[in-house]
């Protein structure tokens, strides 16, 4: 978890600001409908007014902009004066409170929105913030979630405060595509706009932080029985994309409705005759749901995990040899698909928690030895903490068990199984797996490994700095996975490859070894290979 006190004073604020020729970009697009009335409803340091003031030369429009810190404020309004915009007014606070008010009254304000909203998480906001957030949400009647970023809620009212037929154009997160959280945002963007394209760069455009940005293009419906287009994805390579004329990209970008409308937008990042051949694969009779062969349920949760998972060193120490047994939850404890006891006496060598301490029995059952490292537990507050203080004793960790098969949480290139021969636990960095029906827990874990699961896991999880895939359990259920009648399982070979190769090649020799069994061949993996390192690479922002 991160804290509030962890944060710099930056990305409290949101503090990342557009650089010129982006905003000059996205201003030219939304002033070509000849807005009257333009919204700016986070201007920072006045970029937009800047663009805006140079595309609408004749000063015939209102601009309305709004920035929660006064300094900030100052240095637009001294902008504005600077760039001769006179018909403007720049208010001070939190835009949110302002909309909700216009929004409870059903106003459509702007035939404009240009900006670039803050990025702050939701458990960083002071609570009037979170307030005023979770307000826009209520108002439009869509699903709230405290997992959300400002950014959501500024899209949000900006969108419903926007004439029909008119446009937004903002820098946002590029987790837009993808995240859970903003999947209301998604909904009402394919429900309210006759068509969303997003521009998105393969580098990293804000310096000094890890986060992506896209560019926002919507613009909305002329009326509700107006058929959307859908979402459009452009992706693209350095600035040369701003020769091209706004208006001509967005309406020549072919949007893609349906699932991409409602769900997550990853779809959208095919290219057309991609989509058809992935999806042609997915249909075929021996390609399957990962939720109808098998289960998936979180490691187990500790609370406290320096407490419970131990190194030998620490064993010994406070010998603690009756109580520990063996465990994993990383992916430098395992390099390849198999966890055996070799794997196990190698991490144990090298130093790592390989023990997880099971502590089961009321206090005075245990000898001192043990009733001393609980006591250096609680002095330094274990107890307290959320987990640990609402079971009884606080020592004594619910839902410990293991399966043959774990999953780690995250990953950096391709997710992978993992065969657990030695029934290791796993802590909340990893999933416990368990097949379904007559299916060969060590077949799941060889059949997995495949460019077409790896795609599916592209599409299904979420990324966030850094570039690192995370999947949640709903999202693991939707995999595809080949699973032939016939295979020989060569789990020790893959394991070997995992460990010496790079992982296009991987995915393409185990690929072939599966996919081959039910019908598929090899011209067809290396496509998906191909088409699976595109995404990987975008995720990464190579």
């Amino acid at each position: 978890m991160k804290f509030k006190a962890d944060q710099t004073a930056q990305k409290l604020r949101g503090g990342y600001y557009t650089p010129k020729p982006l905003a000059d970009y996205l201003t030219h697009w939304v002033c070509a409908t000849r807005p009257e009335n333009i919204l700016e409803p986070s201007c920072g340091d006045g970029v937009f007014l800047q663009s805006i003031a140079e595309k609408m030369t004749n000063g015939s429009a209102h601009i309305t902009a709004y920035e929660l810190f006064d300094t900030e404020a100052q240095k637009s309004r001294e902008l504005a004066r600077q760039c001769g915009l006179r018909n403007v007014d720049i208010f001070e606070g939190d835009f949110l409170e302002w909309a909700n008010v216009a929004l409870l009254e059903g106003q459509s304000l702007f035939d404009g929105v240009v900006g670039n909203p803050p990025f702050i998480r939701y458990q960083f906001l002071e609570k009037q913030f979170q307030l005023n957030t979770e307000g826009v949400f209520q108002t439009l009647g869509l699903k709230f979630t405290k997992h959300t970023n400002a950014w959501v809620p500024f899209i949000l009212a900006c969108v419903a405060l926007l004439r029909p037929g008119k446009r937004l154009g903002m820098v946002i997160p590029s987790e837009i595509v993808h995240v859970l959280h903003a999947q209301s945002l998604r909904t009402f963007l394919g429900t309210e706009c006759r068509k969303v394209v997003v521009i998105d760069p393969q580098e990293i455009w804000f310096e000094g932080t890890l986060q992506g940005a896209v560019m926002l293009m919507a613009e909305k419906k002329h009326s509700h029985n107006e058929v959307t287009q859908g979402v459009s994805i452009e992706s693209v390579q350095g600035l040369s994309f701003l020769d091209t004329d706004p208006n001509i990209l967005f309406e020549n970008t072919i949007g893609i409705n349906g699932e991409t409308v409602v769900g997550k937008w990853t779809k959208a990042l095919f290219r057309p005759d991609s989509l058809d051949f992935y999806n042609s694969i997915c249909s075929h009779r021996g390609v399957f749901r990962f939720t109808d062969i098998a289960t998936v349920d979180v490691g187990i949760v500790t609370g406290a995990n320096k407490f419970f998972l131990i190194d030998d060193k620490t064993v010994d120490e406070h010998g603690l040899h009756d109580y520990v047994h063996p465990m994993f939850g990383r992916s430098e404890h395992c390099k390849g698909v198999i966890y055996d006891s070799v794997q196990h006496q190698s991490n144990q060598i090298s130093g790592k928690p390989t023990n997880f301490l099971l502590l089961e029995e009321e206090l005075e059952f245990y000898p001192k030895n043990v009733r001393d490292y609980i006591s250096a537990g609680e002095n330094e507050r274990l107890h307290q903490r959320y987990k640990c203080r609402i079971r009884k004793p606080w020592y004594k960790v619910p839902s410990v068990y293991a399966t043959s098969i774990g999953m780690l949480k995250r990953c950096h290139d391709a997710p992978r199984l993992i065969s657990n021969t030695i029934g290791a636990y796993t802590t909340d960095t990893a999933y416990r797996i368990k097949t379904l029906g007559n299916v060969d827990p060590d077949t799941l874990v060889y059949c997995f490994m495949n460019p077409l699961t790896a795609i599916s896991a592209e599409l299904n999880g979420r990324y966030y700095g850094g570039g690192v895939l995370e999947l949640v359990p709903s999202e693991i259920e939707k995999l595809w996975i080949p699973l032939p009648n016939q295979l020989k399982v060569e789990l020790d070979l893959l394991d070997k490859e995992i460990r010496t190769m790079p992982m296009e090649e991987v995915l393409r020799r185990n690929g072939y070894r599966v996919l081959s069994n039910i019908g598929i061949d090899e011209k067809s993996v290396d496509r998906l290979v191909e088409i699976w390192s595109w995404f990987r690479n975008r995720r990464q922002r190579k």
